[in-house]
């Protein structure tokens, strides 16, 4: 604490001293609030964040209040004891069928998976996950500010931070709020420990707005979740957006189809190919929880009737996912194919390492029998896990969603006719574009109340969420849909059959698909794009068996809807399944406006167009720069510089004659000293004009202004023209002679400024 009495000292003597204590407190708090906003972001997605907010408000209380006693050896070691207490409470609320198949292998594994990506949102019980971490980290850092010791209190901080970074939950704009606060802390902490000025303010902005500009426009993770701030302005594919995304789906504005042919499939039947299911919604994404198995064996089947379908899939390109028919319980690899097999938590297959051209496998699936009548008798006796994890959530979703979700699916008294219910409001009310731009906010919420158009993503999320709102576990299924038929039981999926859909549990049944997307404008948008790139010769869009010259051409089989015992729906309801599984009422007639916007380009506006706006990270990143690339010119003296030559080259007319002749000699006078000397205190302004002339010789134009200056300081005045006059003069001169000073010797006009009468 010496050098701290030093400085207070310097502070009563000097009285140029500041104290920065306040200030660095602000920027710990910024960091903490960094990873707070990580944590408080899961307690919204999964449990409610009440409890979390006053835990960690009582946490920073009893930081401040300990922090002026308590010794760090004693604080460290409650830090522990937090963290300690914290983990056992989170194994206590892990359900039992859990925490069997938790070992030590295993919680290193999973260890070693958050420091790699694995997403908090993805643990098993993630509120008391994060209820459990939070008071540690905070009560350390804060207690250590509290002390004075901001760098160490910024190692706590910036640690918790950057575990989130590794987990890909702190986004950029996050990371890079946390960054500046942990910069802001230590240099200001350093500036108010050794006694620092305003003036040395200057370097620290501008090394700040360096570190931030710089972690923006990189990865802040090589390889991690973390993406560059200024990322490629390609749109993704759909494909991208689903398939492609294992573990979480953010939610995007406009994509574009990719017609590459994925995977060749000989199956019993026409069916959905599934990928994966996502059960936990964020308000903009799904997460899929828990991590993946080495698969050892067969899987269970559905809990009721089901019928076995197999299918061969081989894959045309490298590819990272293992497409079925629900519900797979049993594959066999090719020797060929790389990797091993794992599975999801869902029960889905996925390989350990992308599948190469030519690898192929055998999956065999037991897809559920069901008729309409059956699932509207299901009733509501869902297990446990189900009801725990498929009726989730945000506590942030508002109250006009859940209403929204009464007005639509509220009349009806079992399951079944709530999901035909908003399948069908969905299907009528909304029009199908690949051309959307991404809400601000809840997706659901945005799609329901602002947007008129959206693909499959939009559709699925919406869907799930009124479920949910109604007490009916559902959940966002991704994978392909059927693809190209080009013989008896053989498909050719491509990239553009990607797709998202909708799951609905049923005791007794299982997990049946409903697809809310209309399926004529989606099928129009997918043969539109494949009409293109054959037109365009783009590469590996068809296989010997769809070449158009070869008689191949998409062809699209109905699904058998005789046999009520074994399809979605009774023929004999109003309700049946399109050619791709989607309900549609015998009855109806198509809503207007669905085949709108179903091209890939969607809709377009002739005319002007208005120019798409930087983003809020941009503007963000543009500011942070500009202040400190004006931090550093004041460092250096540039704005100084600057300001001195704005102030010499440009006069406005104040109508004050007085001060209009004063700032035209100051500036004068400026020029005479970048060229000559400067005026010494002892010289009248005659007397400093009348030693350069005889030194150097001068413009006529000099002594005019100089005399005008005299008779309006010492004399009668002057007229607004003569003030005028003065100010045009010096204008003359400094524009003849900067930026660099031209010499000012042998002057044009040597006649004296006629006295004004």
């Amino acid at each position: 604490m010496s050098a701290r009495r030093v400085s207070l000292g310097a502070v009563e003597g000097l009285g140029d001293r500041t104290s920065f204590r306040t200030p660095a407190l602000v920027g710990v708090l910024v960091l903490t609030l960094s990873y707070l906003s990580v944590l408080s972001r899961v307690t919204n997605v999964v449990g409610g964040n009440r409890v979390f907010l006053l835990l960690v408000v009582g946490t920073f209380l009893l930081a401040t209040a300990l922090g002026r006693f308590l010794r760090i050896r004693t604080a460290v070691f409650f830090t522990v004891v937090l963290l300690v207490g914290g983990t056992v409470t989170y194994f206590l609320a892990i359900p039992a069928s859990q925490l069997s198949l938790l070992s030590t292998e295993r919680l290193l594994s999973d260890t070693v998976a958050l420091l790699t990506g694995l997403s908090v949102l993805r643990l098993t019980a993630a509120d008391v996950w994060a209820l459990a971490v939070a008071p540690g980290p905070v009560f350390l850092s804060w207690y250590l500010a509290m002390r004075e010791r901001y760098a160490l209190s910024v190692a706590v901080g910036g640690t918790t931070l950057g575990l989130f970074v590794l987990t890909g939950d702190a986004g950029t704009a996050t990371t890079l709020v946390g960054v500046l606060g942990a910069g802001a802390a230590v240099g200001l902490g350093t500036l108010d420990a050794y006694g620092g000025t305003v003036a040395q303010l200057d370097t620290l902005v501008a090394v700040l707005a360096a570190m931030v500009v710089l972690a923006a426009t990189l990865s802040v993770v090589p390889g991690g979740a973390a993406q560059p701030l200024l990322p490629d302005r390609g749109s993704p594919t759909v494909e991208a957006s689903l398939v492609n995304s294992p573990e979480r789906i953010d939610v995007l504005g406009s994509i574009r189809l990719s017609p590459q042919v994925r995977y060749t499939i000989e199956a019993d039947e026409r069916q959905y190919w599934q990928t994966a299911s996502y059960d936990r919604y964020t308000g903009d994404g799904w997460v899929r929880t828990g991590d993946t198995e080495p698969y050892q064996g067969g899987l269970d089947g559905p809990p009721g009737a089901s019928r076995r379908v197999s299918q061969t899939v081989t894959a045309e390109s490298a590819v990272a996912a293992m497409p079925a028919a629900w519900k797979p319980v049993s594959v066999s690899v090719s020797e060929g194919a790389a990797g091993q097999v794992r599975i999801t938590q869902q029960g889905f297959f996925t390989p350990a390492a992308s599948l190469a051209p030519g690898d192929s496998y055998t999956v065999e699936s037991r897809v559920p029998q069901y008729t309409s009548e059956q699932l509207r008798r299901a009733g509501t006796d869902y297990p446990d896990a189900v009801s725990e994890q498929y009726l989730q959530l945000p506590e942030s979703t508002s109250t006009r969603v859940r209403e929204r979700a009464a007005e639509i699916a509220g009349g009806e008294d079992n399951a079944y006719d709530k999901a035909v219910a908003v399948e069908q409001w969905l299907e009528a009310n909304k029009r199908y574009s690949l051309t959307v731009e991404r809400p601000d906010g809840d997706i659901a919420e945005s799609f329901l109340f602002e947007m008129d158009a959206g693909y499959c993503t939009y559709y699925a999320t919406t869907m799930v969420t009124l479920l949910r709102a109604q007490g009916v576990p559902a959940r966002f299924a991704v994978g392909y849909t059927p693809g190209e038929q080009v013989s008896d039981g053989e498909y050719v999926v491509r990239g553009l059959d990607s797709h998202a859909w909708v799951e609905v549990y049923f005791p007794d049944v299982g997990w049946v698909r409903f697809d809310p997307t209309p399926a004529t404008p989606r099928q129009t948008a997918e043969r539109t794009r494949l009409t293109e790139a054959r037109q365009n010769d783009e590469a590996g869009v068809d296989t010997n068996d769809t070449e158009p010259e070869a008689g191949g051409t998409p062809t699209v089989t109905p699904f058998e809807t005789n046999d009520s015992s074994v399809n979605n729906t009774s023929q004999s309801d109003a309700v049946r399944r399109n050619i791709e599984g989607n309900p549609i009422d015998a009855n109806a007639t198509p809503a207007a406006g669905l085949v709108d916007g179903g091209t890939e380009g969607g809709d377009t506006d002739e005319g002007f167009q208005v120019p798409e706006l930087p983003s809020r990270e941009t503007l963000g990143l543009g500011l942070v720069a500009f202040v400190g690339l004006v931090a550093g010119a004041r460092r250096v003296g540039l704005t100084a510089w600057l300001v001195a030559e704005l102030r010499l080259r440009y006069q406005r007319s104040t109508g004050d004659t007085e001060a209009d002749v004063r700032r035209a000699y100051g500036r004068l006078e400026r020029l005479l000293e970048r060229q000559y000397r400067a005026r010494r205190p002892t010289e009248t302004p005659r007397a400093y004009i009348g030693a350069i002339r005889r030194g150097h010789g001068l413009d006529g134009r000099v002594e005019r202004v100089a005399d005008v200056y005299e008779r309006s300081r010492y004399g009668s005045g002057v007229s607004a023209a003569e003030a005028e006059r003065a100010v045009t003069l010096v204008d003359d001169l400094v524009w003849e002679v900067t930026p660099v000073v031209g010499e000012l010797f042998a002057s044009r006009d040597d006649e004296p400024v006629a006295s004004a009468t």
